[in-house]
């Protein structure tokens, strides 16, 4: 078992770095080093930008020497999930589809990092074009969790989560569709944030499924966390969806109280929760309610609907999202005698099992026929959860629950699909609704595996998640 969060974190680093404590080219070779050193056995890159990275350190020491601020990330190594575009860098979803292909183009959010003095060391291991639960369904091999080598990292964004919590990387990049951000962040024992809906760009964000789809941070503090969602967020006219909003406030949230805060467990999901989740959850309640905060439980039976409404939206915004990839424009091609051919069997070689299952339910639900028997249904469910969560904020200032209903499983046990989506039956309502949320770590559950406590907030609601996650970061140590 690795320890947690070896590497300074995100402000120490920058702090260092700007006072000429260090230097970034130190910072970024330690960093090259302890990758090289940890990544046979956790697999959290697909890609280390080893040159890049050293020269990037030597460009922000050449700045920093001449007195000019690189930015509130100077000299902070940080890992992006590889289904975010760097320009002149590879960038494969883990799928053998994308081979070869190249952006043209940076991310929105990687424009923004390189602004901000960060510096990119590499592009990380996810289940592949995010969809699954535990960096399993990578074309490039499974990624381990550091916390113990056994045991998945959680999905999708495993390799990032896991590049945080094994001191890789200070901060790294993830995105959230059905909880990709938060649930490997509770495994891996670190910090994860889903923003709200378009208050993160994403404009070189690879498509899964385009109304859910969200960017956030995976960090080692909640600090870190809430400056790294500063840097990131912001009104971007490239992505139709971005809200004119900007991000601000956020750090100086986290020094704020919880007193008289209107706190509610979400009981519906508490109770999906294995018993070990449960005591270090409940722990957690009694502490807060101790410091000052008003808790209490609330129901809300809607959100059991909304795993099976999930797997009917997501997969079919998926199916119409991945028919671009088809042998003819970029990726992989396979021949064949005709077109048709070239695209079936280049569809065939490129998507892997858990993809393929995807696009064909997708594909079903969206068919002449079913569309309002599924597709119109689930979406009628997603307005449902939406409603019940507003109700919910009429009484209530956050919501709490477990982030994942388990600790870690081991690596190959959860081999039957609905079972593995069940992982994420705790962060699915967040990302119909559009709401912000986060998972926190906090204790300990079955083998000493990190249990992670998700603060929900209403839409633009980030200040006041960000004052109870810091809250309840003080209070798990």
């Amino acid at each position: 078992m690795r320890s947690h969060f070896p590497r300074a974190g995100v402000r120490e680093t920058a702090t260092a770095v700007k006072t000429g404590f260090t230097s970034c080219a130190s910072i970024v070779s330690e960093c090259l080093e302890s990758i090289t050193r940890g990544e046979d056995d956790i697999h959290a890159f697909n890609m280390v930008l080893d040159n890049q990275a050293r020269q990037r350190a030597l460009e922000i020491d050449e700045l920093i020497s001449k007195g000019i601020d690189p930015g509130p990330l100077a000299g902070v190594p940080i890992a992006i999930k590889d289904n975010i575009c760097i320009r002149s860098v590879p960038t494969t979803c883990s799928s053998k589809i994308l081979e070869r292909w190249v952006p043209p183009y940076d991310a929105t959010v990687i424009g923004k990092l390189i602004d901000s003095g960060a510096v990119i060391v590499g592009k990380t291991n996810l289940d592949e074009f995010a969809m699954g639960s535990s960096t399993e369904n990578s074309a490039y091999g499974p990624t381990r969790n550091p916390c113990n080598l056994e045991f998945v990292p959680g999905g999708s964004s495993g390799g990032s989560a896991a590049s945080v919590s094994g001191g890789f990387v200070s901060a790294a990049l993830g995105s959230d569709t059905g909880g990709s951000i938060r649930q490997p962040a509770s495994l891996c024992g670190v910090v994860g944030v889903k923003p709200t809906y378009g208050r993160v760009s994403r404009y070189g964000l690879v498509a899964f499924a385009s109304s859910l789809d969200q960017i956030g941070p995976l960090c080692s503090n909640v600090g870190d966390a809430a400056l790294m969602c500063e840097v990131i967020g912001g009104h971007d006219p490239r992505d139709s969806t971005s809200i004119v909003s900007e991000f601000g406030g956020l750090v100086e949230a986290c020094e704020i109280g919880i007193e008289g805060v209107r706190i509610g467990i979400v009981k519906d999901l508490l109770d999906v929760s294995s018993e070990d989740v449960k005591k270090a959850f409940n722990d957690c309640i009694e502490n807060l309610s101790a410091k000052g905060a008003k808790v209490d439980e609330i129901s809300m039976p809607e959100l059991s609907y909304a795993l099976a409404a999930y797997y009917i939206i997501a997969p079919a915004e998926a199916s119409s999202n991945l028919a671009r990839y088809d042998g003819v424009r970029y990726g992989l091609r396979v021949g064949g005698d005709d077109v048709q051919s070239m695209m079936k069997a280049t569809r065939s070689t490129g998507f892997g099992p858990e993809v393929k299952r995807r696009i064909m339910l997708g594909t079903y639900a969206l068919s002449s026929g079913y569309y309002d028997a599924y597709y119109g249904q689930a979406q009628r469910v997603r307005s449902l959860v939406s409603r019940a969560f507003n109700r919910a904020y009429e009484s209530f200032d956050v919501l709490i629950s477990p982030t994942s209903p388990t600790v870690a499983f081991k690596l190959g046990s959860k081999m039957d699909p609905l079972e593995m989506y069940n992982s994420d039956i705790c962060t699915i309502p967040s990302n119909l609704a559009g709401h912000p949320a986060m998972s926190v770590p906090y204790g300990y559950g079955e083998l000493g595996l990190p249990v992670g406590v998700q603060v929900m907030a209403p839409a633009l609601g980030e200040e006041v998640m960000f004052q109870v996650a810091a809250a309840i970061e003080r209070l798990a140590k």
